[in-house]
């Protein structure tokens, strides 16, 4: 018998209709997108860095595994110092990527594919080389262009302490001091990130007028939608005055700085934004998607960034971020429900992205070590189930659907990520989830480069690549892209996935199982002991082995009660 104890209905509330009276839904409410970090993807040219053309060589591989649309990392003009985050022209595409007419071509091809294409956009901060940065400098205290940007004058009796204690995100202060065009020193500039990427004063309309332009740009050279940088950012206090929580640790990222973050302001912004997207959806019936990087502390906050005319979606981090536990998913699961499903969106859940350690790295044990691999990949296979069960949209960052582990060992003279060069320190850098992608072949480059054998991709690929390689994954039918694409598929067969209802079941301890719609059940055990499974025979789909009437330790599964095509393997 199954036994509902809690039940969540999504009633979808859009802000306005994604099509005529009776026309299809909103294409975003349960897509599944997947993240392109261009720079890793495939390299076209052999220059050991991945390129727009190697994204439009790589869409049929993605139309095959069965995503709804790709989210391409920043690809203006920049120096790289975060790797496109720090934006010299938010109006091209740096020659190391390739131009304008490029991008047009992967659009179109991705449009043919019946692919969406969703854009980084980073409208906190911008590069010390962009155009406004450099006038700024140019011009001197007082000038219209350090009214774009946080300019002010220092404290101490020369001026030569900050203006406040507020700290970096990526290490040391968030403030560094200018020499005038006399050549004395002057004043700070706010950088809540690096040095190379001044934050933009949100104050002055020129910023928006500006962003208003950006947007515009690019939508009408065809995609559909845009990843929002720090959607949470923006605006700061407007005295800027010192942080009640300063973060006096230098060698690791600082907590959320409430001056800085979160401010009421920046809702202003979304509303704008959207009200722009909605003139072009009302022109020709096509949603543009807004989907906002909100790292706000609950769900109710995450929510208001949700409302029916701000951002369509925000990424939902939380789950990113639990224990492998049962009780820490389902109070994650049942706080996005609640709060973000509530509003008339839908939440948007991620496992990995190239921020973050990978699952199959996170869940092999605890302490920070390698832990178990194999426990590692057994418990991210079952996630990858669970979230692709629940209801809303998700997101799949390029090489989980291969099972890659994080690469924890790189040297230090091959780091890029700005967090070790502020600190010194490894403690969360972010090279390791953004090593280039193994395509084929027993030796780097595995396929990812198409130059010279002495072509180096940009990050060095270990030798145990191999095994994760995507000719090797797609000839195995037991390899995580094969679960991938299998859920995927069902994903688009079965009625009950995507938007919809969530029912928890009855379960032993360390299992959720939930029903979704009528008659599909997923069931994932975090313990490690076998546990009974709640629906008698085979599972439709299973993330390991899953004999009848069992749910091994750490495998999640899926079960119809009603008859449907098998996929079970």
């Amino acid at each position: 018998m199954l036994t509902a104890t809690t039940d969540h209905g999504v009633s979808p509330r859009p802000a306005r209709p994604a099509s005529a009276p009776g026309g299809p839904r909103s294409w975003w409410r349960d897509a599944v997108v997947y993240q392109v970090y261009v720079r890793s993807f495939l390299d076209s040219t052999g220059d050991g860095i991945g390129d727009l053309a190697g994204v439009r060589a790589g869409l049929p591989y993605l139309r095959k595994l069965g995503v709804d649309g790709i989210w391409l990392s920043p690809v203006y003009p920049s120096p790289q110092h975060d790797h496109g985050y720090d934006v010299a022209d938010y109006l091209d595409v740096d020659p190391v990527y390739g131009d304008l007419e490029e991008f047009d071509r992967l659009v179109a091809a991705a449009h043919r594919l019946g692919l969406k294409v969703v854009l980084d956009i980073v409208p906190n901060h911008c590069s010390s080389e962009h155009p406004w940065f450099r006038a700024a400098l140019a011009e001197g205290p007082g000038g219209p262009h350090r009214a774009l940007f946080h300019f002010a004058d220092g404290r101490g009796e020369r001026g030569e302490l900050p203006p406040n204690n507020w700290r970096a995100m990526f290490g040391g202060p968030a403030w560094s001091r200018v020499t005038e065009p006399g050549g004395e020193p002057g004043q700070w500039y706010l950088h809540l990130f690096t040095p190379e990427q001044p934050d933009l004063n949100w104050r002055d309309p020129a910023v928006a007028e500006h962003f208003d332009r950006v947007l515009r740009f690019w939508l009408d050279r065809g995609v559909d939608g845009f990843r929002v940088d720090v959607a949470a950012g923006l605006f700061k206090h407007p005295e800027l005055p010192d942080s009640p929580d300063p973060g006096a640790d230098e060698r690791t990222r600082d907590s959320v700085n409430p001056l800085a973050w979160n401010q009421p302001e920046v809702h202003g912004v979304w509303r704008r934004w959207r009200a722009l997207c909605d003139e072009y959806a009302d022109r020709d019936g096509r949603d543009r998607l807004l989907v906002g990087e909100v790292s706000v502390p609950t769900a109710r906050e995450h929510a208001e960034y949700v409302r029916p005319d701000e951002l369509h979606q925000a990424f939902f981090f939380h789950l990113l971020g639990a224990p492998w536990d049962a009780e820490a998913f389902r109070r994650v699961i049942d706080e996005a429900l609640r709060d973000i499903a509530g509003t008339g969106s839908t939440v948007t859940w991620v496992l990995n992205n190239h921020d973050q350690v990978r699952t199959v790295t996170r869940y092999a044990g605890e302490g920070g070590g390698p832990g178990n691999p194999g426990l590692g990949a057994a418990r991210a296979r079952a996630a990858a189930l669970l979230m692709l069960a629940l209801p809303g949209a998700a997101y799949v960052y390029q090489g989980e659907e291969l099972g890659l582990p994080e690469v924890v060992d790189l040297p230090d003279e091959v780091l890029t990520d700005p967090i070790f060069r502020r600190t010194g320190s490894r403690s969360r850098i972010r090279d390791g989830c953004r090593v280039p992608l193994p395509w084929s072949g027993h030796a780097s480059p595995f396929g990812f480069t198409s130059g010279a054998e002495e072509a180096r991709p940009w990050l060095p690929q270990p030798e145990w690549f191999a095994e994760h390689a995507t000719d090797r994954a797609l000839a195995d039918t037991r390899s995580f892209w094969h679960l991938y694409r299998d859920g995927l598929q069902l994903r688009r067969d079965l009625p009950q996935l995507g938007e919809g209802t969530l029912r928890w079941l009855d379960a032993p301890p360390q299992v959720l199982a939930f029903e979704r719609g009528d008659g599909l059940v997923c069931a994932v055990n975090f313990g490690t002991a076998p546990a009974p499974a709640p629906v008698p025979g085979t599972p439709l789909l299973a993330s390991g082995e899953c004999p009848d009437g069992t749910l091994p330790g750490s495998t999640a599964a899926w079960w119809v009660t009603d008859p449907a095509p098998s996929a079970a393997r």
